[in-house]
């Protein structure tokens, strides 16, 4: 038990002390490009933990206690226990159990998270927190920025299937003192299962609509070095018209410990192609996308006295988007091109002392677009790399500096942490801004806490916000950025066998970026509203009855997650595309229990009620979802049956994109170890 404890730990201490702040280069394209660089120095060895005994991640749960662990809610290292915000945290075992087939489905199921998906299985989906739009959710992977500059559309473009997510960590609430930039209404870091035992792993998935799903993955260890290792393959012929799919993943990561320190090197890719009905816009149904997504990083953990973590990483995004897949109307002029490069760096530091623990750091990333629609006039065309005879036309850059400092004070009862962000952005001439914060939280008990926060926020328009122009869109390059400040308060609640909290929280938003029009005959437009603010209440529980009663028992795990979001349209008379088109309410409902022997059932119940219209003379209805898991389990070999939209549920998420109904599919899954 004591090593399955220090596993857990040290992978939420990796995303505690993550940096993800500045360095930009490169001259890509033949074009020049922005650079900056960060030169840090640092001095002080650490001998860092040994990490990760592989186990049934079944008993794992049950093994460590959550308040120990250490989450991502400050800049310095901070336990589950001593946070005074809402961080939501998904296990392996909640993984495995879930009746989902993608990220974007595990993540339906989390607290006051709202997913819209234009594609099924990991096609694309809009991810937002809190009733925020899906541009305002900072997306992380192993602690590193994945956010894409050109829309939020492309953010969950990750290069590993959520098979090989190890956790996942959802922080509520804006956190630019913690993430920079764009952590507007949440942030949500992935973590792989890099580390472990040697051993290799296959799954393999198929199931209606030709789905055939491929996952292979392999971990081996070498002395102080852990190396990951996988390759995932998902297809499918579609639900409805126009909705087929092809995509594939490669990922590697590297962590080496060394006297000095922990070196973390990762490096992926992601391809998909898929047939896009109804995606941008309604009028043109017949749409396609392919995209492809490169991304890798380096990180360094090191110190004693002084703990420092510089890193450095690069995204590079290209997509091809053609509004028809086939029979082009006669006006069509061709295809949508576009290739985003972002390069980052930035130094994490923290230390301890007698009145507490002080973070401080600073970022730089560098965005840049070239494309053919988005950005200024190129004075020569490119080359677009990989499509014949196409060029480039337009370019545009930009460059965001930022530096932090967070103090955090923690006394027997009370815990109390404050910082700010200093930032710039070069292209808005928006100049220097701070961003304060504040969290506090006093023990009533040792089973009750009551916390309370106030932090503010920004959210820089996306490339597709400013430039973008089209039959049914035109952009605004005069956008200024969003800002917010968000007030919340709550108790939290641990007994053994029972954690739950209940809290409010209310948003103050500014200048927030919408795509808006005032009838079903114009173009959608760019603005910034002049306010919107939101308020909402947030209730969640997970009761272990074997805990309780200290014996077996048929359920397992009952969970209930509701969230309530109000949206202050300020008498804006207008359709809005994102902002005031918010989940409204959400009911989830987790039930997983046991059948006989190592057979398991897994299921969820789900209840969403949307504001807004899905089309000028309808609204968005409530409705109900039904997911079901069926699976025989034993410590190397499971086999699965996934049951989704189990009543055959005719939904809607987005417009006039309707959901698939029931699809069925089955797996099984081994692993080797070697």
């Amino acid at each position: 038990m004591k090593k399955v404890i220090k596993s857990h730990r040290a992978e939420m201490f990796t995303f505690k002390r993550w940096g993800r702040k500045a360095y930009s280069l490169f001259s890509v394209l033949k074009q020049p490009v922005r650079i900056g660089v960060l030169m840090v120095a640092y001095t002080s060895v650490s001998e860092p933990e040994l990490l990760f005994a592989q186990a049934d991640s079944s008993k794992v749960s049950m093994e460590y206690n959550l308040d120990e662990v250490e989450v991502s809610a400050q800049r310095s290292p901070v336990t589950f226990s001593q946070v005074a915000r809402i961080v939501s945290v998904i296990e392996r075992n909640e993984i495995e159990a879930a009746p989902v087939q993608s990220l974007q489905e595990l993540l339906e199921y989390a607290l006051s998270v709202d997913v819209r998906q234009r594609g099924v299985h990991g096609v694309q989906a809009d991810i937002s927190v809190r009733g925020g739009s899906f541009d305002q959710t900072l997306i992380l992977l192993n602690g590193i920025n994945i956010s894409d500059p050109q829309t939020g559309h492309h953010s969950l473009n990750l290069p590993v299937s959520f098979k090989n997510i190890q956790r996942i960590e959802i922080l509520e609430g804006p956190a630019a003192r913690v993430f920079g930039p764009n952590a507007f209404s949440g942030a949500i870091n992935i973590i792989t299962s890099s580390e472990g035992s040697s051993g290799l792993k296959l799954d393999i998935a198929g199931g209606q609509h030709k789905l055939a799903d491929l996952n292979v993955s392999g971990n081996i260890k070498s002395g102080n070095w852990n190396q990951f290792v996988a390759f995932n393959r998902m297809s499918s012929d579609g639900y409805i018209d126009n909705t087929d799919f092809k995509i594939w993943n490669g990922f590697y990561q590297a962590k080496l410990n060394t006297k000095p320190g922990t070196f973390d090197f990762q490096l992926g890719r992601t391809n998909k192609a898929f047939g896009a009905n109804s995606f941008y816009t309604a009028t043109y149904p017949n749409q396609f996308e392919e995209t492809k997504t490169t991304f890798a990083s380096m990180k360094f953990e090191t110190g004693t006295k002084i703990h420092l973590t510089p890193s450095a990483y690069w995204r590079r995004h290209q997509d091809r988007f053609e509004l028809f897949r086939s029979e082009p109307a006669s006006w069509y002029a061709g295809h949508n091109y576009h290739l985003t490069d972002v390069f980052g760096s930035n130094l994490n530091a923290w230390f301890s002392s007698v009145f507490g623990k002080t973070a401080f750091g600073a970022e730089i990333r560098s965005e840049n677009v070239w494309s053919n629609v988005l950005g200024e006039a190129l004075a020569s065309p490119i080359d677009v790399p990989g499509e014949s005879g196409k060029l480039f036309t337009k370019s545009y850059s930009r460059t965001t500096i930022s530096y932090f400092a967070e103090h955090s004070v923690y006394l027997k009862k009370l815990s109390i942490s404050a910082g700010a962000m200093g930032n710039r952005i070069s292209d808005l001439g928006f100049g220097w801004n701070i961003y304060p914060g504040l969290d506090a939280s006093v023990a009533i008990s040792d089973n009750v806490k009551l916390y309370g926060s106030a932090n503010s926020s920004l959210r820089m328009p996306t490339f597709t916000d400013l430039f973008y122009n089209g039959p049914t869109n035109i952009g605004n390059p005069d956008l200024k950025p969003e800002k917010s400040i968000t007030y919340e308060g709550g108790l939290k609640l641990t007994f053994n066998g029972f954690s739950g909290h209940a809290g409010v929280y209310h948003r103050r938003g500014k200048d927030l970026i919408d795509w808006i029009r005032e009838n079903e005959t114009e173009k959608w437009q760019t603005k910034n509203l002049t306010s919107i603010n939101s308020t909402g209440i947030e209730v969640s529980g997970d009761f272990f009855p074997e805990k309780v009663w200290k014996k077996p028992v048929f359920i397992t795990k009952l969970g209930v997650n509701y969230s309530y979001s109000e949206l202050n349209k300020n008498d804006y008379n207008v359709f809005s595309y994102y902002v005031l088109d918010n989940l409204k309410q959400k009911l989830d409902i987790e039930l997983n229990h046991k059948i006989w022997s190592k057979l398991k059932g897994s299921w969820r119940v789900s209840y969403q009620d949307r504001n807004g219209m899905r089309t000028q003379a309808e609204p968005y209805e409530p409705f109900w979802l039904v997911n079901t898991r069926i699976m025989w389990k034993t410590p190397s070999t499971e086999i699965y049956l996934l049951a989704a939209n189990l009543l055959d549920t005719k939904y809607f998420d987005f417009g006039t994109i309707e959901q698939p109904g029931r699809w069925i599919s089955i797996g099984i899954s081994h692993q080797l170890r070697l």
